[in-house]
C-alpha cells in the first residue's frame, strides 16, 4: 500500500526527532553542559510531578529528580533508544521514588489494585483575572485544596492522574510508563477523578464561604463610581 504524503511527513518528523534526540544523548555522554541542561530543562517538571505523585513530599521529590539525573547521566550507555529519553528518565524516577516509598511504607506497589470504572468530572475553577488580589488569594487557596486532594489519592490512582491529567500523557504512554494495560489506565483514571472530586468537595465548603469576594479595591472602585455618578465628593 502506498504511503500518503501526510504519512511520509509524519514519519519524517519522527525520524528527525529521533535523530536530534540521539545527537543530544551523544553530546550528553561526552558531558556537554548545554546538552545536559537541555535534557534537564525538558524533563524537570515531569520527573518532579511523577516523583511527588508517589512520595507526596516536595523535598523528597526534588531529591529523586536529582538522583534520577545522576543515575541517568552516569549510565547513558544503557539508553538504547527503544523508548524516548523522557520515558526512560521517567521510569528511573518512578523506580527511585518507589524505592524510597517502600522504605517508609512497606507494600507500596503500583500494580494490583481493584478496578472500578466510575465516571466523574473534575471540578473546574475559573482563573483569576489579572489585578484582582481577592480572587488571586481565593484561587491560591483552591489550588492548595486541590493539591491536598490529589495527595490523598491512593498511590496507583494518583500516578495515573498525574501522568494523564497533569502531564498530558496519552493512554498508551501512561500504560507503557506504569507497566499496565491501557484499559487499566482508563478505569483508574475514572476512579481517580471520582475520588478527587469527593476529596475536593469535602474541603471546598469553607473555601466557598469566601467565594466571589467583593471587598478591597473592587469595593472602593464601585463606591467611587457611584459617588461620582451622584455628584458627591471630589
Amino acid at each position: 500500500m502506498q504511503r500518503t504524503a501526510a504519512g511520509l511527513s509524519a514519519g519524517a518528523k519522527t525520524s528527525e526527532f529521533r535523530t536530534s534526540e540521539a545527537e543530544l544523548v551523544d553530546r550528553a555522554r561526552g558531558r556537554d553542559e548545554s546538552a545536559l541542561r537541555e535534557i534537564m530543562q525538558a524533563n524537570n517538571r515531569r520527573l518532579y510531578r511523577l516523583a511527588r505523585g508517589i512520595l507526596r513530599s516536595d523535598s523528597e521529590a526534588e531529591d529523586v529528580v536529582q538522583e534520577t539525573y545522576v543515575r541517568a547521566f552516569t549510565h547513558l550507555d544503557g539508553f538504547r533508544g527503544e523508548s524516548g529519553l523522557s520515558t526512560w528518565l521517567s521510569r528511573i524516577a518512578i523506580n527511585e521514588a518507589l524505592g524510597r516509598a517502600r522504605s517508609a511504607r512497606p507494600h507500596v506497589e503500583l500494580g494490583s489494585v481493584p478496578e472500578a470504572a466510575l465516571e466523574a468530572q473534575i471540578i473546574k475553577f475559573p482563573v483569576s483575572p489579572a489585578g484582582d488580589p481577592e480572587r488571586t488569594m481565593a484561587q491560591r487557596e483552591i489550588q492548595r485544596v486541590v493539591e491536598r486532594a490529589i495527595d490523598e489519592l491512593p498511590d496507583v490512582f494518583r500516578m495515573v492522574f498525574v501522568a494523564r491529567v497533569m502531564e498530558g500523557m496519552n493512554i498508551e504512554e501512561t500504560a507503557d510508563l506504569l507497566g499496565v494495560k491501557p484499559e487499566t489506565v482508563k478505569t483508574r483514571l475514572h476512579r481517580a477523578r471520582t475520588m478527587l472530586r469527593e476529596n475536593v468537595e469535602k474541603e471546598i465548603g469553607p473555601v466557598m464561604m469566601d467565594a466571589f469576594p467583593f471587598a478591597g479595591w473592587r469595593c472602593e472602585r464601585l463606591t467611587v463610581a457611584v459617588l461620582k455618578r451622584l455628584g458627591v465628593g471630589g
